[in-house]
């Protein structure tokens, strides 16, 4: 099998990448030309370098495909426009592209976010069939992303994921984590009732490769979680326990968080770069719920999560320690 990984060098793109190597398949990963592809290097695939917003470096790319994900996007940009020519357009053009050439793909998988659905009413799991009510300009335009694959399904196999929150290896807002709780400062995120979904990284991407080979998923879009709802404290807790952080730390609470948001991002215009975090990301957190019932992907294709919340926070820390030797 030949597969084509847009976003291949970012967080989920390298695990996935890795995994279908393993499996066999024969791998190509588009890439910016300034795209870091450290986590790539020793991989046995090839590197296609290309840009979404770019239909004609995308034509090449698709060739003889059997199988696409498209993981590449932005999730942090400095105003609406940039969002839609990349995360919208950008998906317009890679379908542009596997229509002209490469109308015999098996399967395109777009991978989506629950952004794209907006967040849960507190205390109930929504279900693909709800109706979306995207509250930010990401989510919005990950769910006209959306709209532009389905409207291609009559002509193109393609099949939407919609990952949660994923935590594991490499996930760079959970590496800060890390790295804070070893300083035994403890960000105080969100509310005690605020609660989220989650999956590992490596159930997403077993996710992502099962609805590409199984006929059955065409048209169909899907939540990935690992079941449960948590609160962000919760997951705090479970990387202080992963990284030994004791009784004693330095909470950090809502206020002040906001305020070091609003210093990165006045840090990052500056450089003219995107935050790591935002007064968006930390006020979406303390004011919604992002809890998604994910039995259809269950039901229908058989999935089953691995891992819960707190294993896949180990394997990140543990992996943070392979690393770097120490969280301190």
């Amino acid at each position: 099998m030949r597969s084509l990984v847009t976003g291949g060098s970012g967080f989920i793109g390298s695990h996935l990448v890795a995994y279908l190597v393993s499996r066999g398949h024969e791998v190509s990963a588009l890439v910016r030309p300034t795209s870091p592809t450290r986590f790539l290097r020793d991989l046995n695939l090839d590197l296609v370098v290309g840009d979404i917003r770019d239909r004609d470096s995308l034509r090449p790319a698709v060739r003889g495909m059997d199988y696409v994900f498209h993981l590449g996007g932005v999730i942090a940009a400095p105003d609406r426009d940039t969002y839609f020519a990349v995360n919208t357009q950008g998906t317009r053009n890679l379908l542009d592209a596997c229509l002209a050439e490469n109308p015999g793909l098996r399967k395109l998988v777009f991978v989506s976010s629950i952004s794209a659905a907006g967040p849960s009413p507190c205390g109930t799991a929504l279900d693909e069939d709800a109706e979306s009510r995207s509250i930010s300009d990401y989510g919005r335009s990950k769910l006209a992303a959306e709209e532009a694959v389905l409207s291609a399904a009559a002509r193109l196999p393609v099949t939407i994921v919609r990952p949660p929150n994923v935590l594991g290896p490499r996930q760079k807002e959970l590496v800060a984590s890390i790295k804070l709780l070893g300083k035994r400062i403890k960000p105080l995120i969100g509310r005690k009732d605020s609660r989220t979904s989650i999956a590992a990284v490596g159930d997403v991407v077993r996710a992502l490769v099962l609805a590409a080979e199984d006929p059955r998923s065409a048209g169909r879009v899907y939540y990935v979680t690992d079941g449960g709802a948590y609160s962000w404290r919760e997951i705090t807790d479970a990387v202080a326990g992963a990284v030994g952080l004791g009784r004693f730390y330095l909470p950090v609470p809502f206020p002040v968080q906001y305020a070091l948001a609003a210093a990165a991002e006045a840090v990052a215009r500056v450089r003219k770069k995107t935050p790591l975090f935002s007064r968006e990301h930390v006020l979406a957190a303390r004011r919604h719920c992002w809890v998604y019932d994910a039995s259809r992907i269950e039901r229908e294709l058989g999935f089953r999560p691995s891992m819960d919340m707190k294993a896949a926070v180990r394997s990140a820390v543990d992996a943070f320690r392979a690393e770097r030797g120490s969280v301190t």
